[in-house]
């Protein structure tokens, strides 16, 4: 057979090429072709639908509109699932815990779950009381759907106006969603998690059970929650037998329970009562005429001596006591009986040093919020502030809030260099200039002291101690590389603190060792804690006892081998040197007379927070001021008011009761010693009498605690007034210090004072 040529192979294959390029053309050709005409035999068929004019532009619009609307719906619908997936089938029933609390004595200190009064029937609420409400809080409350655009635009136009009281935009709804599911955090978040919430009620209760809700639950000041709680409260009746008058003292109570709380300010409290008045005539509740009545004869309160409310304390007690409920811990019983290791002295004292220095030393130093944690050693919570004023805001600052501690976090830094086996308190280190990667942490005043021993660079608060410290601690490990040594030394730091108590995550960044994250007062109280108790894990607990409604025990504090963290000997040398920073370096105004007292202040970066952690043989406790909004305060020190609150509150507590011995600081011989009344009176009561009763004591303390109130005052105002902080204690404000990619570096109280030894 004949092979076809070279020559005629490639011709044939040109020819093949040809005709399938000439197949695909007139395929593409026919293609668009076919395509045309039927686009064109569409648009003529949609010609019918064709609008012009008017009608064109109102079709685009809806067009768009439902486009954004389908938009808006998904988007809705995200923000919307934090909120509801706060709720739950039995909703309603996620406060049914009935407990009463009781204080260390076992004397009823509060109740919280069902303990608001909801025993009155939505029909037997007076008419006067529920007008009141609606006229001042919410007029239009029977017409939105839980979020009123019209009454929000009336309250901004009338805000703007300047004119008459400043009026709110949220509704009862709203408010009703806040007290059941939310905090009062100032946020966007919460506020559009309440939004959310709002309409969600509305969907699921009838108007009238809303507004019964909100009248049994929230809060009216005096730790009373409800209109019928409040009206025996304030007025020793029953609700339903209330006057106008009484009414509109107890409708003003709702949004500022405590500022206009007829116990504390009745002229403030009557002046509301007169706007709620003249609201329910604008409203067409009342007329002028039957207002008149109660303008020349306005509500009167009867006459109580001021409670002890640690309404912070018990609604933290709360939520740990529904935690054991949920853990199995109470077996299944819902009503009961919890008690606390609360101390109504102990708490009387914080409640007033707060509420002393922030109304004296407030403004001069910029600052208006206050968080406090009194423990025993072991971790018994015996007095808590979580705030200015509960009233205002429940929000608790002591458990809730997250600042940055500043040079109080060196502690754990120093513990763990002692654990490691390479520090001693003596042990000589070196104040110099020192780098981890690009960040330099400085000393105040940008000045060194060079060698010294560590228990001195303790009291005087350096900076760049704790950053080499750390640094010697990873080399210990065998890492040779400074920064792996680094970041190897902050994990053993990070552990330590955990395993002393510290429960929120800490962040590793080169500035972590001075205090550069983030930890709750509570953390603070119960990892100092265990420095007072020998090492040993002390985690916070407010039940010693709980007895169900039989009163039959089903709970009491375990009473197991705490763990220990810390040998006797780091724990010893620790007591050593923070007893340095009270007796010689930046705490000196938290020193008790007679008493051996160790802790740490801490300074954070724009003097945002400013921290005192203290301790003795008998208690803890952590003091911390600042503001909400994180801004700065005027150049406020934790040696500053942190430090004098502090004693205030320590000094009190220590009379009349037998003093332990700080581990490894203390002298154990002999017999244990006795705090000694600082009144002649009291000792010559004492030696008469043999002793005196606990209230006999109470007593004398409190007037000794009046005394140095007034004299510490006066000396603090002659020190404070006219000079600078930086003035008095010597220092140079701390510089804003910030690393490229770091978090802003906080900075301690580290320059030469007075005799030497740091900001007070």
């Amino acid at each position: 057979m004949r092979l076809p040529s070279l020559k005629t192979l490639t011709t044939r294959i040109s020819r093949a090429a040809l005709a399938f390029d000439a197949w695909v053309n007139a395929s593409l050709y026919e293609g668009g072709h076919s395509t045309t005409e039927a686009y064109e035999r569409f648009q003529a068929r949609m010609q019918v639908f064709s609008v012009r004019g008017w009608k064109r532009y109102a079709l685009d619009l809806t067009s768009e509109g439902v486009t954004l609307g389908t938009v808006g719906a998904l988007l809705l619908l995200f923000l919307a699932q934090p909120a509801f997936n706060l709720t739950s089938d039995n909703w309603l029933k996620a406060q049914d815990l009935a407990v009463t609390f009781l204080d260390r004595y076992g004397t009823e200190v509060g109740r919280r779950g069902i303990k608001h009064d909801d025993s009155l029937k939505f029909d037997d609420f007076p008419e006067l009381m529920i007008k009141a409400l609606l006229s001042t809080e919410d007029r239009r409350f029977y017409e939105h759907w839980g979020i009123d655009p019209i009454g929000t635009a009336r309250a901004l136009v009338s805000n703007s106006s300047g004119r008459g009281n400043m009026q709110g935009g949220s509704t009862l709804t709203q408010q009703l969603a806040k007290n059941l599911f939310l905090t009062n955090e100032r946020s966007l978040e919460r506020k559009i998690n309440e939004a959310f919430l709002a309409f969600w009620l509305e969907t699921h209760l009838t108007k009238n059970q809303i507004l019964k809700l909100y009248l049994d639950r929230a809060y009216m000041g005096g730790g009373t929650f409800g209109a019928v709680a409040a009206a025996d409260y304030y007025f020793g009746k029953r609700l339903q037998d209330v006057t106008l008058a009484e009414a509109a003292m107890l409708a003003g109570l709702f949004k500022a329970p405590t500022k206009y709380s007829p116990n504390v300010n009745l002229p403030a409290a009557r002046s509301r009562a007169v706007d709620v008045l003249h609201n329910m005539v604008e409203a067409g509740f009342v007329t002028e005429g039957q207002i008149q009545t109660a303008l020349r004869n306005p509500a009167t309160p009867v006459t109580r001596t001021k409670d002890i409310t640690a309404d912070y304390y018990l609604d933290w007690a709360f939520n740990e006591v529904k935690r054991m409920a949920d853990a199995g811990k109470l077996r299944n019983d819902r009503v009961l009986t919890v008690k606390t290791p609360l101390d109504l002295s102990i708490q009387r004292s914080a409640d007033q040093a707060v509420e002393n220095t922030l109304r004296r030393f407030g403004d001069q130093y910029d600052v208006d919020e206050a968080g406090v944690v009194i423990l025993d050693p072991d971790g018994a919570l015996r007095a808590m502030v979580g705030g200015a004023d509960y009233g205002e805001s429940q929000f608790n600052r002591a458990t809730d809030a997250l600042r940055q501690p500043g040079s109080s976090f060196k502690p754990y830094v120093y513990a763990a260099a002692l654990a490691s086996g390479l520090f001693k308190p003596d042990t000589p280190v070196v104040d110099s200039p020192v780098c981890v990667g690009n960040w330099c942490p400085q000393n105040y005043g940008r000045s060194y002291s060079g060698r010294q021993p560590m228990w001195l660079a303790v009291a005087k608060s350096v900076n760049t101690i704790p950053i080499k410290v750390t640094t010697a601690i990873g080399k210990g490990l065998g890492i040779t590389h400074d920064w792996k040594a680094a970041k190897a030394g902050r994990e053993k730091i990070i552990q330590l603190a955990k395993a002393m108590g510290v429960t929120t995550p800490l962040t590793d960044t080169p500035s972590l060792p001075i205090g550069a994250t983030e930890v709750t007062v509570m953390d603070q109280a119960a990892g100092f804690a265990v420095f007072a108790n020998g090492g040993r894990v002390a985690k916070p607990y407010v039940a010693t006892e709980v007895r169900n409604s039989s009163g039959e025990v089903i709970y009491r504090h375990a009473d197991e081998k705490p763990v220990q963290v810390l040998s006797s000997q780091v724990t010893a040398d620790m007591n050593y040197m923070l007893n340095k920073v009270v007796e010689e370096g930046t705490a000196r105004k938290a020193q008790i007379e007679g008493v051996k007292v160790a802790g740490k202040t801490g300074t954070t970066n724009g003097y945002r927070d400013a921290w005192f952690v203290g301790y003795t043989g008998n208690y803890v406790g952590a003091v911390w001021y600042g503001n909400d909004d994180h801004s700065p305060t005027n150049k406020m020190t934790g040696g500053s008011l942190p430090a004098m609150t502090w004693h205030e509150i320590m000094a009190p507590a220590h009379q009349g009761i037998e003093l332990k011995p700080m581990p490894g600081l203390n002298d154990r011989k002999g017999a244990p010693q006795v705090a000694q009344a600082q009144a002649d009176g009291a000792a010559a009561a004492a030696s008469t009498s043999g002793r005196l009763s606990r209230r006999s004591f109470e007593v004398l303390s409190g007037l000794n605690g009046l005394f140095r109130t007034v004299e510490t005052s006066r000396s603090a105002a002659k020190n404070e007034s006219g000079k600078p902080d930086s003035a008095r204690s010597g220092s140079v404000a701390p510089e804003r210090m910030r690393a490229p990619g770091l978090a802003p570096v906080d900075v301690a109280e580290g320059a030469r004072a007075s005799g030497g030894f740091g900001t007070p």
